[in-house]
């Protein structure tokens, strides 16, 4: 099926350790069960859902030490591309730990090393030479060092390469990206947590969200506005209309990686040239896939499949 060319950029990869224990508990030894190992980050966790799916990607990872060609291991494993930038340290690593007795998750992210200007620098014109053409995905923590304003730079950045931007962020880093005009920005993604922390007030109710997103589309902050409202499905806005997906009843065995097969799976229809509510259901249908999936593995196909076929997605009226 023809796509167009997909770039992920992951600034701050982590090394996923998964593992579970009895009971989660203070000041004892606990007996973990064989970890689980994957690439993680935004961006990476992008590509391969993308890749389980059935598409294509690129991804552009900052990777350092022993950590970093882990990472490089895995996603090759994987059959994922790999751009790699080198990082100024060692690559952080996270570890999830699942406890039987509560069914409680509990994770430790690390910090990732400290960025200077150069690297911030080096990373922007990474992406400039890779990005020509392609939609451009932005996904993930910066790590230290990293303004939050990169988003918005990068946008600046690919003015002029035919490359389509994609961001996926949170806290002051989403303030500034949405603050950019003109479009710069083709889609930007949030949950309805960072919806309500960007629009300053509660957005309780699906009209709500809808009002919100089709304002920053208005404004010029993106083409496309995307918000997450947990088990009430996701909501897009667009100059062309809004609409929303619902989200599938399915038992949750982890969350991790839901977010991101959600942006995976959104960027791979519209990279196909679907309508927006078919790139919408399928990107409803790579979450609930992923929730249903233990530890850091993210969708299978054959579920996203068969969710994709059952989708609900409906236009709203404001």
């Amino acid at each position: 099926m023809a796509q167009a060319p997909v770039l992920t950029i992951t600034l701050n990869p982590a090394l996923d350790v998964t593992t579970s224990a009895p009971r989660v508990v203070p000041d004892a030894k606990l007996r973990c069960t064989p970890p689980r190992v994957d690439p993680g980050g935004g961006g990476i966790n992008v590509s391969r859902a993308i890749r389980a799916m059935g598409g294509d990607s690129t991804a552009l990872v900052a990777l350092g030490g022993a950590t970093g060609q882990r990472i490089a291991e895995l996603l090759a494993e994987t059959g994922v591309a790999v751009r790699s930038l080198p990082a100024p340290g060692e690559t952080r690593q996270s570890v999830t730990v699942d406890d039987q007795a509560l069914r409680q998750q509990f994770r430790f992210v690390m910090p990732g090393p400290q960025w200077s200007g150069a690297d911030v620098e080096a990373a922007l014109q990474a992406a400039a030479d890779a990005a020509a053409g392609a939609l451009v995905v932005l996904s993930g923590s910066n790590p230290p060092g990293v303004p939050a304003g990169f988003a918005a730079r990068l946008a600046e950045r690919l003015q002029g390469s035919g490359a389509r931007l994609v961001v996926d962020t949170s806290g002051e880093a989403l303030a500034m990206a949405a603050a950019v005009v003109d479009r710069r920005v083709e889609i930007l993604r949030m949950d309805d947590a960072e919806a309500e922390g960007l629009a300053g007030h509660p957005l309780p109710y699906r009209a709500d969200t809808a009002r919100f997103a089709a304002g920053l589309v208005a404004s010029g902050a993106a083409r496309a506005v995307i918000v997450a409202r947990g088990r009430d499905g996701n909501i897009i806005a667009t100059g062309e209309g809004i609409w929303h997906a619902e989200a599938a009843r399915v038992p949750i065995v982890s969350k991790v990686g839901a977010g991101d097969s959600f942006l995976a799976g959104f960027v791979l229809g519209y990279a196909r040239g679907w309508p927006i509510p078919d790139a919408l259901g399928l990107a409803a249908a790579a979450a609930s896939a992923t929730v249903q999936t233990p530890a850091t593995e993210l969708c299978r196909a054959e579920d996203v499949e068969r969710l994709f076929a059952a989708r609900v997605v409906s236009e709203m009226r404001l």
